[in-house]
């Protein structure tokens, strides 16, 4: 870069010929010292401030993901609220077997989104000639470092704010009496009188304890953000004019399918319906969040059609 400007002395002084026309060509461009310096710095952070970058990314990951963790390894017990004598809505039985379990639910989701932006990525960095100027050389690494980052940091936003309300509120789950071991009538309760307490006869806490988180679902929440996602993803990244409904078709699968694991949790009696109805606001809301803050800046209408990732992702940027 520095050719540009002429060759330099040691000192890091344009060296001045004898020949007036290279002397005055030398003078035309001569440089204020450091200026070359900084021509090259400029090309992005020194390495170890780079690293020291990751670094704190990484520290956010950990500090989003604290609500969630303190949930998951029981470090916080759930608010024991009680309940009005005669709900029905608590009253369903308990099923030992789940049509979506939590293994299924992780596992799914992480790979659906892993594989597709793990391809997305990879034909960007194989057919667009991505640049990157991050420490990290291989162009793949750090496109996938970039877009995965972002969707992990979310996940952990959202599970932890879903495992917060679940601890905060303290909701009753369907299965509620059926976990305890009581009914209404053991109880000898008078309908319509708040029973503030019940001693049950469950010899598994932890049980106890699950029935006692219903709101609102994580569940459904992590599909619809995941999902939502996905689809934001795909509006951004498949801009391929061959098949115009190929991607709103993609995109309606990827919904339908965090909308139908939201409907087993009320099927399963895991759920109440409008817990199911909040997960999928939240997930959808940070889904929205994530992206728009992935931009750099508030997308300009709720559509996922007028919304884009990251400005590189147009591609007029990327010539």
């Amino acid at each position: 870069m520095l050719d540009k400007f002429g060759p330099q002395s040691a000192a890091g002084l344009p060296v001045t010929g004898t020949d007036n026309k290279s002397g005055g060509a030398a003078a035309g461009l001569r440089m204020e010292p450091g200026t070359g310096q900084k021509l090259l710095d400029g090309t992005g952070p020194p390495l170890s401030k780079r690293k020291l970058l990751v670094g704190l990314d990484l520290l956010c990951l950990l500090l989003a993901s604290i609500p969630f963790f303190a949930c998951e390894l029981k470090a916080v017990r759930p608010y024991r609220r009680g309940f009005m004598c005669g709900d029905t809505s608590i009253t369903y039985p308990y099923l030992h077997q789940e049509a979506i379990s939590d293994e299924l639910l992780i596992a799914g989701g992480i790979i659906i989104a892993g594989l597709t932006i793990a391809l997305g990525e990879c034909y960007r960095v194989r057919f667009r000639g991505v640049s990157s100027k991050a420490f990290v050389r291989n162009r793949y690494v750090s496109c996938l470092y970039k877009e995965l980052g972002c969707f992990l940091f979310g996940c952990c936003v959202g599970q932890s704010l879903t495992n917060m309300a679940k601890l905060s509120v303290g909701r009753l789950r369907p299965h509620f009496l059926s976990v305890c071991r009581v009914t209404y009538a053991s109880l000898n309760c008078t309908p319509g009188t708040y029973v503030p307490t019940v001693n049950c006869c469950q010899p598994d806490h932890r049980l106890e304890e699950e029935a006692r988180k219903s709101f609102f679902s994580g569940h459904a929440s992590f599909a619809m953000y995941a999902m939502l996602y996905l689809a934001f993803y795909l509006q951004a990244r498949l801009t391929w004019r061959g098949a115009r409904l190929l991607r709103p078709a993609l995109q309606f699968f990827l919904i339908l399918l965090a909308v139908y694991t939201g409907l087993t949790r009320i099927s399963d009696y895991m759920h109440h319906p409008s817990d199911v109805l909040v997960g999928y606001i939240q997930g959808a809301l940070t889904a929205y969040w994530v992206v728009s803050i992935h931009a750099g800046e508030a997308p300009p209408s709720l559509s996922p059609f007028h919304l884009s990732i990251h400005p590189s992702l147009h591609p007029s940027s990327e010539r």
